[in-house]
């Protein structure tokens, strides 16, 4: 491991004292010895810097109560172009750099957050199930793409609902009738009965005659041995994404859970647009450490909804923020587009914005702001959502004629 440490007092940037350890229960110990000789108190802990906000390391050194900043990989390999020209790399080299950050510049990073254990929890889960949905989303695309090539007759039958591959009914008469011949010999009462198996209660009989020609609908066809082939591998693929279902639906569970568990979930779950599930994901990435964001301003720019200007000269742009939280940002894209078919004034807010110019993803993201700016004032407060206070009406202005 390559942490670098600053010991307090330090001003010189000399070095005081070198050593490599494991990630083990014995480097950890290893280290901590290495504190205390340098004179780490537990009133005083000397700070912490290192590429990674993960890991045991990581978690054992933030229960000793120390500050650990989490040091972008990118910023310190630019921090390295400072001590060396030539471009060359080491663990060593990298600990320096990383000691002399905070030596130099720790007010310029932040250290992580103390956010509670239900919070960390939380975060683990929402982020593992958005996780799971993106390799349900993969799965789904490759067994999508190979059905198309030699079956495109099933996409067609089960492509009318708006899960489409995804729904249960079309993965459990794909697992029962991988080819294009064996989905031609299915009876009614075999697609009756697979119906009911994926959980239809309504209009079975309906479906089934609409699955029954649809199935049996002309086709071109490969030869019958690769035909076969070609259905031994979909069963494959399906398999993987059958995984990916009971995964993203297993950890949708367990993240609504934790998260309704959470002092926050109230407030979160107030505003509209976001439910349980997107609430987890939003609790995820911002935590429960409110002196994690000074202001709504901080908050904005980590989510990515606030721009960034660039200002040179006589040139001057606003544009997208790029560099940000990319989870929170993806659940604020959502939010925002929810939000507008469930509050009248984030739909007139998103309106206006599009009245003035703006394209939609920027109108929407526009929204996305205003949002989680409010969100950042109710969870500082600990107040709910309010519609009126969120989004004023406009009064037209009232003019009088005095003779």
């Amino acid at each position: 491991m390559k942490p670098g440490v600053h010991p307090r007092g330090s001003t010189s940037g000399s070095l005081l004292a070198r050593a490599r350890i494991d990630d083990t229960a014995e480097g950890l110990d290893q280290l901590l010895r290495i504190l205390a000789e340098q004179g780490d108190t537990p009133q005083e802990p000397i700070p912490v810097a290192i590429e990674t906000s993960r890991g045991l390391l990581v978690a054992c050194l933030r229960t000793t109560g120390r500050p650990v900043y989490a040091i972008n990989p990118m910023a310190a390999a630019r921090y390295r172009d400072r001590h060396t020209v030539s471009r060359k790399k080491s663990d060593h080299l990298d600990a320096m750099v990383l000691a002399n950050i905070l030596r130099t510049d720790a007010a310029a990073h932040r250290q992580l957050p103390a956010d509670s254990e239900l919070a960390q929890a939380v975060a683990v889960l929402a982020r593992a199930q958005q996780d799971a949905v993106w390799d349900r989303t993969q799965a789904g695309n490759k067994l999508t793409s190979h059905l198309r090539e030699y079956f495109p007759g099933f996409l067609a039958a089960v492509g009318h609902r708006r899960e489409g591959i995804y729904h249960s009914i079309a993965r459990t008469l794909l697992a029962a009738a991988p080819t294009p011949q064996r989905a031609a010999k299915l009876t009614r009462a075999q697609l009756q009965a697979l119906l009911k198996k994926a959980g239809r209660k309504n209009t079975i009989d309906k479906e089934v005659e609409r699955l029954h020609a649809a199935l049996r609908m002309p086709q071109m066809r490969h030869l019958p041995l690769v035909e076969e082939a070609m259905g031994r591998q979909t069963l494959a693929l399906l398999r993987q994404l059958e995984a990916a279902c009971v995964s993203a639906d297993d950890l949708a569970e367990a993240s609504v859970q934790a998260f309704e568990m959470h002092a926050d979930a109230e407030i979160i779950t107030s505003f509209p647009g976001l439910g349980p599930l997107s609430g987890a994901r939003v609790l995820a990435e911002i935590g429960d450490d409110r002196s994690r964001f000074a202001d709504a301003r901080g908050l904005k720019a980590y989510a990515g909804a606030a721009p960034v200007t660039r200002a040179s000269g006589k040139s001057v742009s606003v544009v997208a923020r790029r560099v940000k939280n990319q989870r929170l940002a993806s659940v604020g894209y959502m939010w925002a587009f929810s939000a507008m078919a469930h509050s009248d004034g984030a739909r007139a807010h998103y309106d206006r914005r599009r009245e003035a110019g703006d394209r939609h993803t920027a109108a929407q993201r526009n929204l996305f702001n205003r949002m989680i700016g409010c969100l950042h004032h109710c969870l500082t407060h600990r107040v709910t959502f309010d519609e009126a206070v969120a989004f004023p009406s406009r009064r037209e202005p009232h003019l009088a004629l005095v003779a």
